[in-house]
């Protein structure tokens, strides 16, 4: 039994650590985001953690389920995680640029990136898994409504 669930524990663990490294390089920066202008459909702060495990959980999972084809389709298991490594590292430098640096233009430029790499993410994904491909979905969803935030806050604090 522990055999079968150390990739997806191993896997989870590793999402975790990124957005966990994410949340701490930025934690000193997070009390600009409260004191900025907010557009309309902002969510609560407390809301954002919890959303952000939730996402992270279901990327590692999505990664194990594709790694488990690792033998039978091994290049496009290997394409796809290595779109999976890059969408870690894209979303990471995400949050220093908009905290850190609350560049927020930039930011958004960043996040379209962001976007596009999920999609080829959830496209690679499919072809090894597509429930590891459905479990991605949730994160395009949240992405592309951080999307919004990141325009709308560039705009209303020019």
């Amino acid at each position: 039994m522990l055999k079968k669930l150390k990739p997806y524990i191993i896997s989870v663990v590793i999402a975790l650590a990124v957005g966990g490294l994410s949340a701490a390089v930025t934690s000193g920066s997070m009390d600009v985001y409260s004191q900025i202008k907010q557009p309309p459909l902002s969510p609560p702060s407390i809301l954002f953690p919890i959303v952000w495990t939730i996402l992270f959980a279901l990327m590692g999972i999505s990664a194990a389920l594709v790694w488990h084809f690792r033998l039978s389709k091994p290049d496009d298991v290997r394409s796809a995680l290595i779109v999976y490594g890059v969408n870690l590292a894209v979303n990471f430098i995400w949050s220093l640029i908009f905290f850190n640096m609350q560049a927020y233009l930039f930011a958004f430029i960043w996040i379209l990136l962001l976007l596009a790499v999920i999609v080829a993410m959830i496209v690679l994904f499919k072809r090894v898994s597509p429930l590891a491909a459905y479990l991605q979905i949730p994160y395009l969803l949240w992405v592309t409504f951080a999307a919004y935030l990141n325009l709308a806050i560039y705009i209303l604090n020019r």
